[in-house]
């Protein structure tokens, strides 16, 4: 059995933080994206986050791609910045006709994965990633089908790691059984959308139906030794910025109690509501990688200040028991 290769840190620190590139070179223009990186890089961050669906409801062809030939040309650019980051990118949920995205997806077959992957590591112009995701489940295509596929990228050398996002905790265990049965790396990483507040029971926050982070999928990776990722951990901006609605799902009244915490541990620590929120995540019993989508280098700095501040037990737990009563 493989040992699963774990690279997040021991305690919060800058490299809890994981770029999200998500709109480079399409709202975020090319010259921003590389000064984000360079600043990124600068700050003592690792981890960057892509996908090859990246973001094709935002470019012209209906295609994603952009996100990582930005990457591509600012390593090109930047000898040297490949041995200082660590590159995650995704497939399975670019739309097959372009722009459509509620029609079906490219998905997780072998020929998918494999199409997928080389076009990845061509555009980020890299022989090889260092976490390969599966970006979306796919029950259309056999689930041994995929981990093979998989295996041939770690076994190649082609992706270091493997891991799982938008996956419910059933299929990545069995997926991680079926990659062990055949001496293959498992999936030691799962993403999904978390933040501090908590969406309603049963009410979708995004469009995956297995994409909230649960305490089972959680209690799940803790005992399976798996990475945490977090996506849309500030909620858009909800936290901080007036004029951002909270989503839907998040107005309820357990949502009073916990609000009403998080602005006195805020207020407490002279940090705004949104960095408290990266620190408890990234300093959680079990640590979650917060993934910044950010635009402006003031975020990317006040996200890297609240990694990398220590938030005392007494103040999580405080976080950790409002509304719970």
């Amino acid at each position: 059995m493989t040992t699963p290769c774990r690279t997040a840190p021991a305690a919060p620190g800058p490299e809890s933080l994981v770029l999200g590139t998500m709109n480079f070179g399409t709202t975020v223009p090319e010259s921003e994206a590389h000064a984000l990186l360079d600043r990124f890089v600068e700050r003592g961050g690792r981890w960057i986050d892509t996908a090859d669906c990246y973001a094709f409801w935002r470019g012209a062809s209906g295609r994603g791609g952009d996100s990582e030939a930005v990457l591509g040309r600012w390593l090109a650019a930047r000898p040297g910045a490949r041995d200082r980051v660590l590159l995650a990118t995704k497939t399975g949920a670019e739309p097959v006709v372009p722009g459509a995205a509620d029609g079906p997806r490219t998905g997780l077959s072998a020929e998918a994965i494999r199409s997928a992957a080389r076009a990845s590591l061509h555009r980020l112009g890299v022989d090889r990633v260092d976490l390969f995701w599966a970006h979306m489940e796919d029950r259309a295509t056999d689930l041994a089908e995929t981990v093979d596929a998989l295996a041939e990228l770690t076994d190649s050398g082609r992706a270091l790691r493997v891991g799982a996002s938008n996956h419910p905790a059933w299929r990545v265990e069995r997926a991680r059984a079926l990659a062990t049965a055949r001496g293959a790396r498992p999936v030691d990483a799962i993403q999904l959308s978390h933040s501090y507040l908590r969406p309603r029971p049963g009410a979708p926050t995004t469009e995956h139906p297995f994409g909230d982070l649960s305490e089972e999928q959680l209690d799940h990776a803790a005992a399976s030794g798996m990475e945490v990722w977090a996506y849309t951990p500030l909620l858009r901006g909800a936290y901080d910025v007036p004029e951002r609605a909270l989503p839907a799902a998040y107005r309820h009244p357990g949502t009073t109690a916990r609000s009403a915490a998080l602005a006195a541990v805020a207020d407490e620590l002279g940090l705004s509501a949104g960095q408290v929120v990266l620190a408890w995540l990234a300093g959680g019993a079990v640590p979650v990688l917060p993934i910044l989508g950010a635009s402006r280098l003031w975020q990317l700095d006040a996200a890297f200040d609240a990694v990398t501040t220590p938030l005392p037990a007494a103040l999580r737990r405080r976080l950790d028991e409002a509304g719970t009563g």
